[in-house]
């Protein structure tokens, strides 16, 4: 073996071989052995953990580089101090803001999705960060959830096809995607003590397919665990979650990372597949303990029960190999991209995801599109018009380049118009953690902004919810399902003096709407980052037809939502348990199974032009296991605007030996069609998918008999069924 130093980094070689970086997998594994002979134990009990808020240690004498993370999902974060959360006051680290992925979700593009990660992944290669926290694939099970923002859905299928390219997306940079928080993190309070109690089959048909695909398909080079506990073990070291299921059945072979001090006890994190440990006591070098970082579990704990031999090093020596897989194919591949930033490319990807994500909701008597050559007076009401949104929400707070706010993308697109503008409703400061009330009058508020209805033509009420404590915000779940801060009252009395109302909503979760009879229209418009006003102007002035889908029901109350449709043991649990009743009914599943209509069903949304599915059919009616069903639509443009319409395709098990829910999305594509076109579409479909998971048999159960494929442009809009038999 030789050694070759290159800007203090040391590359290995056989004589045999190449340089590491261009070489097969199986030379890397070679290298990475060799490595693994040079180390000391210290050497690699110290690459097991933090050495800051943001980094692991290397290897200095033998030029191995530290790693360096940074959250980011839909951007990446400003930069943390060293040793504390305090931003580090450097002027050259802001970013473009993504929309939050319960956008991305919306559009039903997977295509989309890649073109997203390979631009936040350029991102995260020029602010030189070897692994990027995200995507976020936890389920959607209750609306009070403050990340359900940072999510994708209710749907672990739509989840799984929207995160795979994202993962692959990011990773052509050389930057490593981190999925999370694995798993079963589906609320915030008490998110780092509850311990959930779920069904096997749900645990395996809602909360895992998601990872199952990032590892599998997407080939994600790292996972982070998550704060909760799971039948009575925390889960970022889990002997089932990851040495069976992770590491074991699905063949991961990246690092899994705590969360931020998600980590509980040495020898668990040792034993159970925890490789590298982050944040554990997170105010680090500021206690009163020296050294903080090598008193972390994996640090000087994991070493005295290595060198007792109470564990055997062939422990270390996985975790390490791990770590180093990782950086061959992230900080130690010298053919690695430099990546950019801030580009106007980026703003433009930003830009395209905002439009495809936004849903319309409700648009009576065609109200939209607005002509942008109006010069009628439009009201714009509502403080999230004017408040910045890529603030706040906890670890996902961005620093971005710009964020043009609604009201300034509505004035620039109509330009003639004479456009208003009234605060209405306020809510305080955004603060991570804790709730501050606004200084401000709010019955002065509401005043200023009825007077300003009463002499406007339209009303533009941009509301929702923001990015502070107990809204969309990490560690802290919302306390009911209405809009804050006065605003349906507020909604109430605007409609009552004019007649013209539109709402625009703001948030990643789903609210009640006690005004939705009164309204012209209803837009939801999620946290869209950089572009937000660019992009929504682009909607409402018919620049672009909006195709945005939801990826979670909304309920028409709490109680219609199947997490709260028990005691509150079921949610939020009773501070030490939590049970999840609704087993395998999650979001429509449990609407369309227990026949309570929703607000706004599962992959809703509509358009400026109308569509028609004509028909669709297979080529034959009887299949066995492990075939692909090829379904074959035909779809028109029925209006006279070009537009896009998502066609989804769910099955419903005609009889089944276990309960089934009525229906579960298998396939969908969105299809882009001009003013009176008409396109077949094809649509593939495994058969096995169709299983269920045998709780009987801890396996997939295909059953044979009959299955209907349910096709149409919603959960609750079926518009073709065709009858299939699986042998």
């Amino acid at each position: 073996m030789k050694r070759l130093i290159i800007g203090g980094l040391v590359l290995m070689f056989c004589a045999c071989t190449h340089m590491v970086a261009q070489n097969v997998d199986q030379s890397i594994e070679e290298q990475i052995e060799s490595i693994l002979e040079q180390l000391t134990l210290e050497e690699k009990v110290k690459m097991c953990h933090a050495q800051s808020k943001f980094s692991s240690p290397g290897v200095e004498r033998l030029g191995i580089p530290e790693i360096w993370m940074s959250d980011g999902p839909h951007g990446v974060r400003a930069e943390i101090a060293w040793d504390s959360w305090s931003h580090a006051g450097w002027t050259n680290d802001s970013c473009t803001a993504f929309p939050a992925l319960t956008a991305l979700a919306s559009t039903f593009n997977p295509d989309l999705a890649y073109k997203y990660g390979v631009a936040v992944g350029e991102e995260a290669r020029y602010r030189k960060k070897d692994i990027l926290l995200g995507p976020g694939v936890n389920i959607y099970r209750t609306p009070l959830n403050g990340r359900n923002f940072e999510y994708m859905g209710e749907d672990p299928y739509l989840a799984s096809v929207m995160s795979v390219p994202y993962i692959k997306g990011v990773q052509t940079n050389g930057v490593a995607a981190c999925v999370k928080h694995f798993a079963l993190n589906n609320q915030e309070i008490w998110r780092g003590h509850i311990n959930v109690k779920v069904s096997d089959r749900a645990l395996n048909e809602i909360y895992l397919p998601a990872y199952k695909a990032a590892v599998q398909e997407g080939g994600v080079w790292s996972v982070m665990g998550a704060y909760n506990k799971y039948n009575g073990q925390h889960t970022s070291h889990h002997e089932i979650l990851v040495n069976q299921i992770l590491k074991g059945d699905w063949g991961f072979d990246g690092v899994l990372v705590t969360d931020w001090g998600s980590a509980h006890d040495t020898k668990e994190a040792a034993l159970n597949g925890l490789d590298i440990e982050m944040g554990t006591g997170t105010d680090g070098l500021t206690t009163s303990t020296d050294n903080a970082y090598d008193h972390y579990f994996l640090a000087k704990p994991f070493l005295e029960l290595l060198k007792s031999g109470e564990i055997d090093e062939s422990v270390v020596d996985d975790k390490v190999r791990r770590i180093l897989r990782l950086m061959f194919r992230t900080n130690m591949d010298r053919n690695r991209p430099f990546g950019s930033k801030a580009s106007q490319a980026h703003f433009d990807v930003a830009r395209e995801v905002a439009q495809e994500g936004i849903v319309l909701l409700k648009n009576s008597n065609d109200f939209f599109p607005l002509n942008p050559e109006t010069t009628q007076t439009i009201a714009l009401i509502g403080e999230n018009a004017t408040r910045m949104m890529t603030v706040g929400g906890g670890s996902s707070e961005l620093k971005t380049v710009h964020e043009i706010s609604p009201l300034q993308g509505i004035k620039k697109r109509f330009a003639k118009a004479n456009v208003v503008y009234a605060m209405g409703y306020a809510s305080g400061p955004s603060q991570y953690g804790q709730v501050i009330p606004s200084s401000l009058d709010a019955d002065s508020l509401k005043k200023a902004a009825i007077e300003v209805a009463k002499k406007a033509d339209i009303v533009l009420f941009v509301g929702g919810l923001n990015k502070s404590h107990e809204q969309d915000c990490e560690n802290g779940d919302r306390k009911g399902l209405h809009l804050p801060f006065g605003q349906d009252e507020l909604l109430e009395d605007i409609c009552s003096v004019n007649k013209n109302v539109v709402v625009v909503l703001v948030s990643g979760n789903a609210v009640a709407m006690p005004w939705q009879s009164k309204v012209k229209s209803i837009v939801q418009a999620w946290y869209l980052g950089s572009e937000t006003g660019h992009a929504l102007a682009d909607v409402l002035s018919g620049d672009v037809n909006p195709s945005g889908k939801l990826p979670f029901s909304f309920p028409v109350k709490l109680e219609d939502n199947g997490a709260h449709a028990f005691d509150e043991l079921s949610y939020p649990g009773d501070g030490v348990d939590q049970v999840y009743k609704e087993d395998i009914l999650v979001g429509y599943r449990w609407h369309d199974t227990k026949k309570i209509k929703p607000l706004y069903a599962f992959g809703h949304g509509l358009s400026y032009t109308t569509f028609n599915i004509n028909d669709a059919s297979v080529s034959k009616n009887t299949y066995k296991k492990g075939a692909t069903i090829q379904l074959s639509v035909s779809i028109s443009n029925t209006g006279k605007v070009d537009g896009s319409e998502v066609i989804q395709v769910y099955i419903h098990d005609e009889k089944s030996s276990v309960m089934r829910p009525e229906k579960e999305l298998k396939a969908f594509k969105k299809v882009k069609l001009n003013a009176g076109e008409t396109q077949k579409v094809e649509l593939s479909i495994d058969v096995n998918s169709f299983a269920f998971y045998d709780e009987k048999n801890k396996d997939w159960n295909l059953e044979s008999g009959e299955y209907h494929l349910l096709i149409g442009t919603a959960a609750n809009d079926i518009k073709k069924t065709v009858k299939i038999i699986v042998q």
